[in-house]
């Protein structure tokens, strides 16, 4: 006990202790927090589908699936709502097969940790999400990590290590979640071609945000296998993974995360296809909104002479120190902006930061005064 107590008065004084905030409700674009209320800009909510109680009466109006699954899917934990929805989005992807996993963090750990055995390797963007970096730790496999969006350190890798190999793994995000940089999915194609691998992609932060069928930025390109989350901009909870069929077949007997775990309730996996099939114009109209709003706010940091990595509707202001951190966002919290500090170990020391979340129901003048704020 006394080492924990140590350790957390270490994390306290550096600026690094965390608490879990007391939400009370939230609500298009706002957020309540002990009984006051704050514009949201944390939020991966990012088609503001989640708080929208219309949508949510009309679905639970029609549907009365179970509220709980009770068992993992191999004992008795499914239904005909997970095929459903599997079938949904392998279709939405245009692969043979889908599996369901409970979260986005379980899914990318258990797709690595079981793809990569003994002989086998994984070549992973250094920042990649702390899923898949623990799922190479778990995984028999060894694995390499290149530097950010570099390319050529990953051929240079690649050219040095892939023949010591059996399978090999290529694994990136396609839009990173604390940068808002987006991966050059292209180039990783002609490299896992050259290079006999597999081409990973995590589109946890595109999906439903981007491309034409809203299967994110991989979307019509030659990836092997696709993770993302239904918990983002479908607004609902758990996450999957499409491929090939005999993929999907080997993920169901070997992926640990999978099968160990009770599965979601029914009617979360109801609700997920509900907003994919039955509401597709609400989702492509909210798609329409934020990608207004992200070209608008773009617009705005370059006519400010702001600079920034991202593309996207991710936008990091990196403050630097810790302490600096919590200081403009407490600030932001008096006046009336909800924008928690993000520190090591989600982002590399020295580059603690504000991550700025731009879902459709944000809006240009509240994000320019937020700016206004940052800089006064």
């Amino acid at each position: 006990m006394q080492k924990i107590l140590e350790e957390l008065e270490r994390l306290k004084a550096e600026n690094q202790l965390r608490k879990i905030p007391k939400v009370d409700s939230k609500s298009d674009g706002k957020i309540v927090l002990n009984g006051k209320e704050y514009i949201n800009f944390a939020s991966n909510d990012y088609l503001g589908i989640s708080t929208k109680t219309d949508l949510r009466e009309e679905f639970l109006s029609k549907n009365h699936s179970l509220l709980s699954s009770a068992s993992a899917r191999l004992l008795t934990g499914s239904s005909p709502e997970y095929s459903e929805l599997e079938t949904t989005v392998a279709k939405i992807f245009n692969k043979d097969s889908a599996l369901i996993f409970n979260t986005g963090y379980q899914a990318n750990l258990g797709v690595i940790s079981s793809l990569a055995g003994k002989g086998d390797v994984v070549f992973s963007d250094k920042l990649n999400h702390a899923s898949i970096i623990d799922g190479m730790r778990l995984a028999e496999g060894e694995f390499f990590r290149y530097k950010h969006l570099d390319y050529d350190n990953l051929e240079k890798i690649l050219s040095a290590k892939r023949e010591q190999y059996k399978r090999a793994i290529i694994v990136s995000e396609s839009v990173f979640s604390m940068d808002g940089d987006v991966a050059d999915i292209d180039r990783l194609v002609e490299l896992k071609k050259k290079y006999n691998c597999l081409l990973m992609i995590d589109e946890a932060h595109a999906f439903c945000a981007y491309g034409k069928n809203l299967a994110g930025l991989s979307e019509g390109k030659d990836v092997d296998i696709i993770t993302a989350t239904f918990g983002k901009a479908v607004g609902s909870f758990g996450a999957f993974c499409v491929s090939d069929k005999p993929v999907i077949e080997y993920l169901t007997n070997k992926a640990r995360s999978f099968i160990f775990s009770t599965s979601i309730p029914p009617i979360n996996i109801a609700w997920s296809n509900w907003i994919l099939t039955e509401k597709t114009d609400f989702v492509r109209e909210q798609k329409s909104k934020l990608e207004k709003l992200v070209s608008s706010v773009h617009k705005l940091l370059k006519e400010k002479e702001i600079e920034t990595v991202s593309q996207t509707h991710i936008i990091p202001i990196i403050t630097g120190s810790n302490e600096n951190t919590i200081k403009v966002s407490e600030k932001l919290l008096s006046e009336g902006y909800y924008i928690p500090a993000i520190r090591p170990p989600t982002v590399p020391i020295g580059t603690s930061r504000l991550r700025i979340s731009l879902t459709a129901d944000c809006n240009l003048n509240d994000f320019e005064r937020l700016l206004y704020i940052i800089n006064s």
